[in-house]
C-alpha cells in the first residue's frame, strides 16, 4: 500500500488553540515566469468527516509546485489534532475551529472545503473575508435539498458516534484497491451531533442554511456526478453562492480527492486560481 502522506514535501507542523489544532503548512515554491507577477494568496484546506489532513496529500504538491502556500488543518479530534470526546462534537465546534486557524493567517486565504468541509467552508463564508471559495462535492445545503432532496430509503438512524464508512475495493469505479487500503488505514468515527446538524441523511431537520448573498467573492463548486440528479445539486449549490461550475462525471466522492481521477479536480482548481489573479489585476 503507497502512504502517500509520505510523499508530501517538507514541511511545518505547528499546535493552534486549546484544542490542539494540527496543522501543515507548505510554502509554495517560487515561480520564476515572467507572466506571474502577482502575489498569490494562501489556501486553507478544510477535510471532511471521517479523515484529515490526510486526505489532500495528493493535491498539495501540485499547489506548492505552482506557487500556493497551502494551510492544512485538522479539525478536534480528527488525524494529529489532540484526541477528544466524540460524543460531545458539535456543528459549531468546527465552525470555531475553521475561525481559529483563519485568526492565525496574516491574510484571506482562498477557503477549500471537501465534504462536510464544504458546508462548514460555506457556512464560515458568510461571516469572514477571504480571497475566495472552493467547495468539493460538499454536503447539501438546506436550501439546495429543499429543491432536490434526497431519497428518504437513503436515510440513516445515527448512534452516540457514526463509524468510520467500510470502504470495498470492489465498488469504486475510480479508486483502484491501493487508494482505497490507503483511506482504510486513517478513517475514523465521526461526530453523531455534528452530522445530526447538517446531514439530511442523518437526521438533520432540513440541514444547514446558507445564505449566499453574503459570500460576495469569487467561488468555485466542484461535484462528483453519477447521475442528473447529483449534477442537478451541483449547480443549484453553485446558483446559491453565485460561482463558477465544475460536474465531474462518472467519478465517487473521495475520490475527487483520492482516486485515479483526481487531477482533474486538481486541474479546474488550478486554472481557476489562475483566472482569479488575472481578474484581481486587470
Amino acid at each position: 500500500m503507497t502512504d502517500y502522506t509520505r510523499l508530501l514535501p517538507e514541511h511545518e507542523v505547528t499546535k493552534i488553540g486549546e484544542h490542539d489544532l494540527h496543522l501543515e503548512i507548505f510554502e509554495g515554491t517560487p515561480v520564476h515566469d515572467a507572466e506571474v507577477t502577482t502575489k498569490k494568496p494562501p489556501l486553507l484546506f478544510v477535510h471532511g468527516a471521517y479523515t484529515g489532513s490526510w486526505m489532500w496529500c495528493k493535491y498539495i504538491p501540485h499547489f506548492v509546485q505552482h506557487g500556493w502556500t497551502c494551510y492544512v488543518m485538522n479539525l478536534r479530534s480528527h488525524y494529529k489534532s489532540r484526541v477528544m470526546d466524540m460524543t460531545k462534537i458539535t456543528f459549531d465546534d468546527y465552525l470555531e475551529d475553521i475561525r481559529e486557524v483563519l485568526a492565525g493567517i496574516n491574510e484571506p486565504p482562498v477557503l477549500i472545503g471537501f465534504s462536510m468541509g464544504g458546508i462548514l467552508s460555506q457556512k464560515i463564508a458568510e461571516t469572514v473575508t477571504l480571497a475566495g471559495l472552493i467547495v468539493i462535492d460538499a454536503s447539501l445545503s438546506k436550501e439546495v435539498h429543499e429543491l432536490i432532496p434526497y431519497p428518504q430509503s437513503n436515510q440513516i438512524t445515527p448512534g452516540i458516534i457514526i463509524p468510520a464508512p467500510v470502504r470495498d475495493e470492489l465498488t469504486s469505479i475510480d479508486e483502484t484497491a491501493d487508494d482505497i487500503a490507503f483511506q482504510r488505514k486513517y478513517l475514523q468515527m465521526e461526530s453523531s451531533k455534528a452530522f445530526s446538524t447538517f446531514s439530511v441523511m442523518f437526521g438533520a431537520d432540513g440541514g444547514v442554511s446558507i445564505n449566499g448573498d453574503l459570500i460576495n467573492y469569487p467561488s468555485l463548486v466542484i461535484k462528483a456526478v453519477s447521475c442528473e440528479d447529483e449534477d442537478q445539486r451541483g449547480k443549484l449549490t453553485a446558483k446559491q453562492l453565485h460561482a463558477e461550475y465544475a460536474g465531474l462525471w462518472d467519478t465517487t466522492h473521495t475520490g475527487l480527492l483520492v482516486g485515479q481521477r483526481y487531477m482533474e479536480a486538481v486541474d479546474i482548481i488550478l486554472k481557476w486560481l489562475h483566472r482569479q489573479q488575472e481578474c484581481k489585476y486587470k
